[in-house]
């Protein structure tokens, strides 16, 4: 059984997230994998990694088989092996990776928030998806106790190990939460999805502009040269 520390799971869902929403960036270097892990959106919680601290996570997940070095004249680079060493199709690795990322979260919270990596028809689809991934003989996410006055269960991922669910709230907890009607209900999910889908085109933004930087600097250089020569 797994049992990532905090910035293994952030570096390996860092990973995956790239891989599926800027694969003309990946594999990463190192530098592009110390911004992924310490972007501020998307990223609960937020972290400021060092690079050692980076180094150190890679080094483990190396050995355990979910990172693969990959060395070009260039730089060095990194890719996850999530997809054969957990066996993992694109639906189940959206999930994971989103939780990996972000926490536990319902699955209103991670159809909303996997539109860049998987489109999801529902959330049933999300459902079934942690479903199956719970259902596996070594589970790879839990459903956690619903909390006081919340509309949906959430959901963990297990890569950490053994989820603590002791603030998960209690029967009587439960039982003593205020009742909404379903008109409030459904509110309630839409404005949440919207949340999601506008922090959605927030990331994407940011991804255009770190690319727009790029190919600045790429055009630089090549004016650079050219001049030089």
């Amino acid at each position: 059984m797994l049992n990532l520390s905090p910035v293994e799971a952030r570096v390996l869902g860092s990973l995956i997230e790239k891989e599926i929403t800027t694969p003309e960036y990946y594999p990463l270097s190192l530098n592009a994998l110390i911004n992924a892990c310490n972007q501020k959106s998307s990223r609960e919680p937020v972290m400021e990694l060092a690079e050692p601290e980076v180094r150190g996570a890679l080094f483990e997940l190396e050995n355990i088989g979910l990172v693969r070095v990959i060395h070009d004249s260039r730089a060095t680079k990194f890719e996850h092996l999530a997809y054969h060493k957990l066996d993992l199709r694109r639906p189940e690795i959206a999930v994971i990776g989103l939780l990996l990322l972000r926490g536990a979260q319902t699955p209103a919270e991670l159809r909303a928030r996997s539109e860049r990596l998987y489109s999801f028809d529902d959330t049933n689809a999300v459902t079934d998806v942690l479903s199956r991934l719970a259902a596996r003989e070594q589970p790879l996410v839990l459903l956690l106790g619903r909390q006081p006055g919340a509309r949906e269960a959430r959901w963990a991922h297990l890569l950490s190990g053994p989820v603590d669910t002791a603030a998960a709230a209690s029967p009587a907890h439960l039982a003593a939460a205020p009742v909404q009607d379903e008109r409030t209900t459904a509110l309630e999910a839409r404005v949440q999805e919207q949340e999601a889908q506008l922090q959605t085109l927030t990331e994407r933004l940011q991804t255009l502009e770190t690319s727009l930087a790029t190919l600045e600097s790429r055009f630089s250089a090549l004016s650079t040269e050219l001049t030089g020569a």
